[in-house]
């Protein structure tokens, strides 16, 4: 019988991994890995939130009843994992070193040694970060925007003291991996592509890459300026955010400067905002690729759809401010902020409506009957963005942001848009380039039980936050009942959505079933199972990268007999 790899794709075939190979692609599944274990970590935290929330009296095993600063510690932490060391690594640096040198034609990512050691050092991040545990008082009870002067001030709560200069120590490393990975990803886009491949002929999900990158390095940058700025307030005696004066609970706490929390707010949100489409472009350019791949028709402007990838990159540096609308700014900031941000919606709006229209026009390819997973995924990750990114514009009025303002409005539209919509776009990625790790395809049966569960469930568990929101209840509230007593009627609603989170994360055991599963038992692949244009779905037998000819987006053209054209495929006279 034949080796099943000599038909795996050309980027599939290599060695067996390593965490401390230089080789991109085992650079990509330590990433990837590391985001795992994440996840996992972070999802267990919110399931012990939840059930707080609904239950809050209950007694947890090895625990007890859990007390206000633990709920906090665990807001903390599960945010700080979900968006740092899940939503930013893997589709930027995980799926992005699978995937990126192949798609440019690169043998390689330009700086193979910066490369493996941007890992480490994020793995080194989220190892700092899981220490906070277990010193003494605790992981920071701050949230993972950390304002100060509560997170400036160690006696502020517990937490506060070693547990909070960990988070600042880990978060200021991931820092510094993410820019070294920015910029190794920015200088092999730029000089490490093949003969052909223009800035015009890349695939969109490497212009994604490319502008996330461009926004890591800037927004990464200001981040970690703000980072050292506080830990010289907390131990250097500078005081930038800091006031004259501050008073918790009676008691003077601080005498010694005349800092501004104002500007932390400034410079994490200017870090913050752009974080978001870090999170979310590589979905986007996936997405984009998937919808012409299995519709087999072309997008209705392919230069149009790199145009708003970029400005959606450019506005995201410029709404920062719609996070500060009851910070007391200059009401005619506040006007600014809220057309910059109506108008970011243009760029993605002009996106959306490629997608619908490319998807009205043209029929879903079928696999035995069925839309294949990867495409549910991607329908998925669109359904969750036109959803959550619907209540942007509402949060961006600052007469309604008064309200809803750290309400559970801010945490239904947080998870829809950016949990959601960015955890569909790495299942969508999973499923459509799993034939790279070992050339097998992932089991499309179980591929859709999970793609119905998980998009129920998330619909059911996160859209009733709304809900709670509007009741006016904040997102920091450890208990609903007790002296506080005001949101007690809103405990039912609570317990529903704890449910269906429950059976959100019992059902991504149906997504380890099949990775596990389909890496020793799944079907060959073959060399470009989906038929597609790009290059890392280059034929084996080619061997070295030809030129590029033709930009990724040739579907229903009739060439060789097949509705598509490989970008290494010669024009009819080269032939």
């Amino acid at each position: 019988m034949k080796d099943e790899a000599a038909f795996a794709p050309a980027a599939a075939r290599r060695s067996g991994w390593s965490p401390f190979s230089r080789d991109h692609r085992n650079v990509a599944i330590s990433y990837l890995l590391l985001s795992l274990v994440a996840v996992a970590v972070g999802t267990l935290l919110s399931v012990v939130m939840r059930l707080h929330l609904a239950w809050p009296d209950v007694k947890l095993p090895f625990w007890g009843v859990i007390k206000p600063e633990d709920y906090l510690a665990l807001v903390t932490m599960h945010g700080t994992m979900m968006i740092f060391f899940v939503l930013t690594t893997a589709p930027q640096n995980g799926f992005g070193n699978l995937v990126l040198p192949a798609q440019v034609g690169a043998r390689e990512m330009a700086f193979p040694a910066i490369n493996l050691a941007s890992f480490w050092t994020t793995f080194a991040a989220f190892t700092v970060l899981i220490s906070a545990f277990f010193v003494r008082g605790g992981a920071p009870i701050s949230g993972w925007t950390s304002y100060p002067p509560f997170s400036a001030i160690a006696s502020t709560g517990p937490g506060q003291g070693l547990g909070m200069d960990l988070w600042l120590a880990s978060i200021a490393l991931f820092c510094i991996g993410s820019s070294m990975a920015a910029v190794n990803m920015l200088t092999t886009v730029v000089r490490r592509r093949c003969a052909g491949m223009t800035m015009g002929r890349m695939p969109l999900t490497v212009w994604a890459w490319f502008v996330s990158a461009l926004s890591t390095l800037l927004a990464f940058s200001v981040l970690f300026a703000a980072l050292v700025m506080l830990f010289c307030d907390r131990h250097c005696g500078t005081s930038f955010f800091v006031p004259a004066s501050e008073i918790v609970n009676g008691q003077l706490l601080a005498r010694r400067g005349d800092g501004s929390p104002l500007l932390w707010l400034h410079l994490f949100w200017f870090f913050g905002h752009p974080e978001v489409y870090i999170a979310i472009l590589p979905g986007m350019g996936l997405a984009s690729m998937l919808v012409m791949n299995f519709t087999r028709r072309r997008l209705p402007s392919y230069r149009g759809m790199i145009a708003t990838t970029i400005l959606i990159g450019l506005l995201g540096f410029m709404v920062w401010g719609h996070h500060m609308f009851v910070s007391g700014m200059n009401p005619y900031a506040s006007t600014a902020f809220a057309l910059t941000t109506m108008a970011i919606a243009l760029p993605s709006s002009a996106t959306v409506l490629a997608w619908l229209g490319t998807l009205a026009r043209g029929g879903l390819q079928r696999n035995g009957g069925h839309i294949p997973a990867a495409m549910l995924f991607t329908l998925g990750f669109i359904s969750f963005f036109v959803s959550g990114g619907l209540t942007g514009p509402v949060l961006a009025q600052p007469n309604l942001d008064a309200y809803l303002h750290n309400t559970f409005f801010v945490v239904a539209h947080f998870h829809l848009i950016m949990g959601m919509a960015a955890v569909f776009g790495l299942f969508a990625a999973t499923h459509y380039w799993f034939p790279f790790f070992n050339g097998r395809l992932m089991n499309e049966r179980l591929g859709r039980w999970h793609f119905w569960l998980t998009l129920v469930s998330a619909y059911l568990a996160f859209f009733p936050m709304h809900f709670a929101g509007m009741a006016g209840e904040p997102r920091h509230f450890s208990q609903l009942t007790g002296s506080l007593g005001t949101f007690a009627h809103l405990i039912p609603l609570h317990r529903w959505i704890s449910a269906w989170v429950f059976v959100l994360a019992a059902a991504q055991m149906l997504f380890l079933t099949n990775v596990f599963h389909s890496l020793k038992q799944g079907s060959p692949a073959g060399s470009n199972p989906w038929a597609a244009t790009t290059l890392e779905w280059l034929p084996p037998a080619l061997g070295e990268i030809p030129a590029v000819h033709c930009s990724p987006d040739e579907y229903g053209v009739r060439h060789a007999g097949r509705d598509f054209k490989g970008q290494w495929e010669p024009p009819p006279e080269q032939e």
